[in-house]
């Protein structure tokens, strides 16, 4: 993970840390769970309405750049019973949503996959559910 400071509403995180708290209790694999704890640990949280609209939070659509291959993908991160990553739809509790969150574009981060560290840069948050005042979702 990475040391900087993320950014996350305040909702997002009343719903994630009820999350952490289902996975357990369905026995979910510590790591990855660990992993957002420390995440969450290390945020900037703000209300939905004071958040600026380049930073990844749930239900965000990203592109994200690869900065060894030069390669760019696109994500939603969502919640887990959502996830599909055929349609691009990354949970975040898998380790590249996990990383993803409460990140603005501009911003570099480290993903380790099993062949390593891949360093990823946010190119764009193309949809935002806060600035598109979808704060339902």
């Amino acid at each position: 993970m990475n040391p900087r400071s993320i950014v996350i509403t305040s909702q997002d995180m009343q719903r994630l840390q009820g999350l952490l708290s289902h996975a357990r209790q369905q026995g979910a694999e510590e790591a990855y769970l660990e992993d957002l704890e420390t995440e969450l640990d290390r945020a900037s949280v703000v209300t939905p309405e004071n958040l600026p609209g380049d930073i990844i939070t749930m239900n965000s659509t990203v592109s994200l750049r690869d900065l060894d291959t030069g390669e760019a993908s696109t994500y939603q991160l969502v919640y887990p019973q959502d996830a599909d990553l055929s349609r691009g739809k990354v949970s975040i509790l898998a380790p590249i949503g996990t990383a993803m969150l409460g990140y603005a574009v501009g911003d570099r981060f480290d993903w380790l996959v099993p062949a390593g560290v891949r360093r990823l840069r946010v190119d764009a948050v193309l949809y935002q559910p806060e600035a598109a005042g979808d704060l339902h979702l």
